[in-house]
């Protein structure tokens, strides 16, 4: 899928709110991690989030943490992340979220060329901000893929605009400051947030970081275009199965799309 997949699919969704979860590849194991993302497609996904395992992953909390750790115990890598990608065949437009290192370890030009062969419709880099490496954000904005922008809440006004500048796909708001993991409530400061980043932005606006219940993905689609759930399926997953994690799924869905 190219990044007019992902455009068709906000186009489709009209004035409905999209529901995308985040999913660890290799998670427990590479055939569990292979039917988890079947089913949260199937269960009302609108976009997909596939993080690439890291060995330092400094912006996640706890679960993805321990996560990661289990999917590179299995002997997950870049090349089985994108062999998961492909094998999963998913209709919904898949994300990969990744640090730069596996990229820049793997070859950028390579990577774009084998993830859109793979199916991916976009990438999201963690820790890469905008116009760090002009090399790597140019090979992506040539591709088909979108280079989806990961912006902070503290990102002042001025910045702001730079830090969206070539953002294809949608931009990715996160929520709180602090790494990622389920927390209570829904900041308050997350309308303003959203509204700062659409006077600068014409691509849709998602949220993540801390969004772990259906209560929790309403509050932000209110504001959001996008809703993105990660630490709280991968929880589930672990603890109940990929039945529990698709049982999240659907609760997640029907508040995001009400």
């Amino acid at each position: 899928m190219s990044e007019s997949a992902i455009a068709a699919r906000w186009r489709a969704l009209g004035k409905s709110r999209a529901l995308i979860p985040y999913l660890t590849a290799g998670f427990p194991t590479p055939a569990v991690s292979l039917e988890a993302l079947q089913r949260v497609a199937a269960a009302g996904a609108d976009f997909v989030e596939v993080g690439v395992p890291f060995s330092d992953p400094l912006a996640d909390g706890p679960t993805i943490q321990r996560t990661t750790q289990t999917a590179l115990e299995q002997g997950m890598t870049l090349p089985r992340v994108l062999a998961l990608i492909r094998d999963a065949a998913l209709r919904a437009p898949v994300i990969i979220m990744t640090y730069l290192n596996p990229v820049l370890a793997y070859g950028v030009d390579r990577f774009v060329t084998d993830a859109q062969a793979a199916g991916a419709a976009g990438v999201l880099f963690t820790d890469l901000p905008a116009g760090v490496d002009p090399g790597v954000e140019a090979t992506v904005t040539n591709s088909p893929l979108a280079l989806i922008r990961l912006v902070a809440p503290t990102t002042d006004d001025r910045r702001l605009a730079s830090a969206v500048q070539g953002a294809t796909g949608f931009v990715y708001l996160i929520s709180r400051l602090g790494v990622t993991g389920a927390r209570d409530q829904v900041p308050a400061d997350l309308e303003a947030n959203v509204r700062r980043i659409r006077q600068v932005s014409p691509v849709p606006v998602a949220v993540g970081f801390g969004i772990g219940t259906p209560a929790q993905a309403a509050a932000a689609a209110r504001h959001a275009d996008g809703v993105v759930v990660g630490s709280a399926l991968m929880d589930a997953l672990a603890q109940g199965g990929v039945a529990a994690m698709e049982r999240l799924t659907r609760e997640l869905a029907a508040a995001v799309h009400a």
